[in-house]
């Protein structure tokens, strides 16, 4: 259906030289006291509006917004855009692929099916650390990945050549929404529509939950089903209520030796105490300025985590310079300025807006924290973390085994008694922080002056970094920072979700056996953002999630027993006692290092060949042509019956009876207690 356009809303751009079709928001009464968020949502009914399913009464309706009410009114969102990760993304395909094969058993073309909707999708849920602690690691879990998965590498690499507007980053480029903010996302789509030129705000959903990272960029979007990704694709609108809209009010600056990490796992305590299920939380005020873009993405990612459906930024000159940064084109990086101001999207912190519920943090109150054992927003200040562990090991331990501990002789020789809270692993991982410079250069930092102070990781640790993009590792090259970290065994082991998604692969087998036979309550510190009770590792009951240097800094310690404050993490050559507080680098340090070695460039080139993957990627024996060739021995990949007998014409729905429930679950029981992947 055409676009009705009743509040005559339709426009010009013209940015440089190009002329841009949009749809003028200040045409609609009421939009100029609307948040940001609804804007976008505002502006997307504007752009559909078709007299039937999005009509001028859900325009006026979202005009006229009233912040205090509950919401009432239905509104059909039309995302952008679609993003998917590789478990989660292959069923899309598979349909995709079998609606093309019935298209042609009832006469018509293959490539009469495509997405609708630009769609992406990033293989980054498969990689598992089956190898660590040698330079090596990454190219034997690269090449155990392509033998567990290469029937379906296979199927999505066919799909990227035989579907339009439907691209694949292979294995080993990034984590999905690492990639999304610093390459996917346009944070403004131009899209020729109907022969025209047409620029709106790019929104999308994801086939992962932590899809709400790129709000962080002022990008509108949140995850969901398979099925809603999958309609989504095939131009199908979101039915969602026009939703309460949580303003979160930033003041004041983060202080020395607190980082990005500790600021989410604040706002998460924060939130999940207010009351966020179903919310939209958007942060506002004069201190939003002076929050990078990395924390921004940092704090967009949690958004699951404290319940709300997403966690915005306005866009402002954070986000340009991040464009700028990321390498994103001069004429992009115009158009979504211009665009923005424009349309009055453009973050004004002196312009008052309403807000359903208002809650304010002051950065300079936030100290450093980590979180668990079990879950994100059990927030505990570092400086309490050893307390709490002797209030927390009772519930894993048996009475009286509270301090239990075995003998472990390791299969090289090394021999070291292994007690409860022992920190059996200990992961740089997940785009939550990886995509932050400012904790993942504090990281290397502190890795130098330990290494320089003669420290290193306990024997019964699992090191790792995971990036989530290339350019980690390229900017900790440039940084010569690489060395430092692998000298207390921290060395890369793949790009992906890795131990976050629970692929943290085996724990050496001595180990293991000594947790299994003596039911020791070991536990993992990792920068990720979910902990829940047996998502990391089967070996490992408490769960912590921590900012990259405190990773470290529990590697170090060996322990989730220890007081950082008031006990050393060893002592130097020279006899002399060593504290956290005498590794911790500067923000100066920290700040200097990121100016020197991060640069571009290194965006322009990892990207500039993002979608190529590598020779195991180009190798894999894929089949050609418009329509999949299904294997009828595949345990995998097989043609659903979806479509089974069904003819041109459609047949009336009919009533399902004789349903019935197949799990009833209690509070707090999550996808991740049955896969994390599932």
């Amino acid at each position: 259906m055409s676009n009705v356009d009743t509040f005559k809303s339709k426009s010009t751009l013209t940015v440089g030289e190009t002329d841009y079709e949009i749809y003028r928001l200040d045409q609609v009464p009421g939009s100029q006291k609307l948040p940001f968020s609804l804007k976008v949502l505002l502006e997307n009914l504007l752009r559909t509006e078709d007299g039937a399913n999005i009509t001028s009464e859900h325009i006026e309706a979202l005009g006229n917004w009233d912040p205090s009410a509950e919401p009432a009114t239905e509104i059909q969102f039309t995302p952008a855009r679609v993003v998917m990760q590789d478990f989660t993304g292959v069923p899309c395909i598979v349909d995709l692929a079998t609606m093309r094969e019935k298209v042609v058993e009832l006469g018509g073309s293959p490539d009469q099916v495509n997405p609708l909707a630009p769609a992406e999708l990033v293989i980054d849920h498969s990689v598992q650390i089956d190898h660590f602690g040698t330079t090596d690691a990454i190219e034997l879990n690269m090449d155990m990945e392509y033998k567990r998965n290469g029937e379906r590498y296979q199927f999505l690499r066919w799909g990227q050549t035989a579907f339009d507007d439907f691209k694949v980053v292979p294995p080993g480029m990034g984590i999905v929404h690492q990639v999304n903010i610093e390459h996917l996302a346009r944070v403004v789509m131009p899209r020729e529509v109907d022969g025209v030129l047409r620029a709106y705000p790019d929104t999308l959903v994801g086939t992962d939950s932590h899809t709400t990272m790129v709000n962080g960029l002022g990008v509108l979007g949140w995850g969901v089903g398979g099925i809603e990704a999958e309609a989504a694709m095939l131009g199908q609108p979101v039915s969602m209520l026009i939703p309460r809209v949580v303003g979160f009010k930033l003041t004041g600056e983060i202080p020395s030796g607190v980082t990005a990490t500790d600021v989410v796992l604040t706002i998460t305590d924060m939130l999940r105490q207010h009351g966020a299920v179903g919310k939209f939380v958007e942060f506002y005020g004069e201190g939003v300025a002076s929050v990078p873009l990395a924390n921004r993405a940092t704090i967009g990612n949690m958004s699951p985590e404290f319940g709300s459906t997403a966690a915005i930024f306005p866009i402002d000159e954070v986000t340009i310079d991040y464009m700028k940064l990321t390498g994103r084109s001069a004429e992009q990086i115009q158009l979504v300025e211009d665009y923005a101001k424009a349309q009055g999207l453009w973050h004004d912190p002196s312009k008052e807006v309403e807000y359903s519920e208002y809650i304010e943090l002051d950065l300079s109150t936030v100290v450093p924290s980590i979180s668990g054992p079990k879950r994100p927003q059990d927030r505990i200040e570092l400086s309490d973390a050893k307390n709490q562990f002797a209030k927390d090991i009772h519930n894993y331990a048996q009475p009286g085994e509270e301090n239990k501990s075995a003998s472990v002789t390791t299969g090289d020789g090394a021999n070291f008694e292994l007690a409860n809270g022992a920190v059996a692993i200990a992961s740089i991982t997940s785009c939550t922080n990886t995509s932050n410079p400012s904790v993942m250069m504090a990281a290397g930092l502190l890795a130098r002056n330990a290494r320089k102070r003669g420290l290193n990781s306990k024997p019964w640790v699992k090191t790792s970094i995971a990036p989530g993009s290339k350019v980690v590792t390229e900017y900790y090259e440039k940084a010569n920072l690489i060395e430092d970290l692998e000298a207390l065994n921290f060395f890369v082991v793949g790009y992906g979700c890795t131990t976050c998604i629970g692929n943290s692969g085996p724990l050496e087998p001595e180990i293991s056996d000594s947790i299994q036979d003596n039911d020791l309550a070991v536990s993992a510190v990792l920068s990720g953002n979910r902990n829940f009770e047996g998502r990391i590792s089967p070996d490992v009951k408490m769960n912590y999630l921590a900012s990259p240097p405190l990773v470290i800094a529990y590697a170090l310690a060996g322990t989730m027993d220890f007081d950082f404050d008031n006990q050393p993490l060893g002592q130097d050559p020279d006899g002399v006692d060593v504290y956290l507080k005498d590794l911790w680098p500067t923000p100066e340090e920290v700040e200097s290092v990121i100016a020197s070695s991060i640069s571009t460039d290194m965006f322009d080139s990892e990207y500039g060949r993002i979608f190529e993957g590598d020779d195991r990627w180009k190798a894999l024996q894929t089949p050609e042509g418009a329509i999949f060739e299904w294997d009828d021995e595949s345990t995998y990949v097989r043609k659903p019956t979806f479509f089974d007998g069904m003819g041109l014409e459609t047949e009336p729905v009919s009533d399902l009876k004789g349903a019935r429930v197949l799990a009833k679950l209690g509070d707090s029981v999550t996808t991740d207690h049955i896969s994390p992947a599932g």
